[in-house]
């Protein structure tokens, strides 16, 4: 059976980081133009920068979620084999979308933060075109917390269908404790 301790902090942490991606899609950085005192020349001004920490805390505990089912589960190729059935053909299945999902997920994350940080820095002198005050796009940090909840449904369903298929592990030779040929009596 699967470890219910160990799902209970995955999705603690699935939780934790799918809030601060919410977070950070609240609170990205906007930008407005500001003309100087003397007016001379316009210049950006960026509002909180706290959306960037938010995406960063969001991807350390979706990476630090994924790594704990990846060292529970010894990231489903070492160990001992694992018997041929329909729930090892899942946990297959599962731990490769399931990673699939992860790396978009923190791909969404790291680039959010990155491009949330970046700020224009140049101004305008005596010039009829504004700055461009680059902002991030709507919705980077919400894709990033839909594959959050994604990659959170799909690793658990992945470590159940592991622990599942681990129970009924491949025993060469029947397994039951016999190492010898059973014989019976002849009639």
């Amino acid at each position: 059976m699967a470890s219910k301790l160990l799902l209970i902090a995955v999705f603690v942490l699935d939780l934790i980081a799918f809030g601060l991606a919410v977070a950070a899609e609240q609170r990205r950085s906007t930008a407005k133009i500001v003309q100087d005192n003397e007016i001379q020349y316009n210049y950006c001004v960026y509002n909180s920068d706290i959306a960037t920490g938010y995406g960063v805390g969001a991807f350390l505990f979706l990476m630090a979620s994924q790594a704990l089912i990846m060292v529970a589960s010894r990231c489903f190729c070492c160990g001992k084999a694992l018997n041929p059935s329909g729930s090892r053909a899942w946990a297959v299945i599962l731990f490769i979308v399931c990673w699939l999902f992860f790396l978009i997920a923190e791909i969404c994350l790291l680039a959010g933060s990155v491009r949330n940080a970046y700020h224009t820095k140049y101004r305008t002198i005596f010039s009829e075109q504004p700055p461009s005050c680059e902002t991030l796009r709507k919705g980077v940090f919400g894709a990033g917390a839909a594959f959050i909840f994604l990659t959170a449904i799909v690793n658990k369903f992945y470590y159940i269908c592991y622990s599942n298929a681990r129970e009924n592990s491949f025993r060469p030779y029947g397994g039951g404790g016999e190492a010898g040929v059973g014989m019976g009596a002849y009639k």
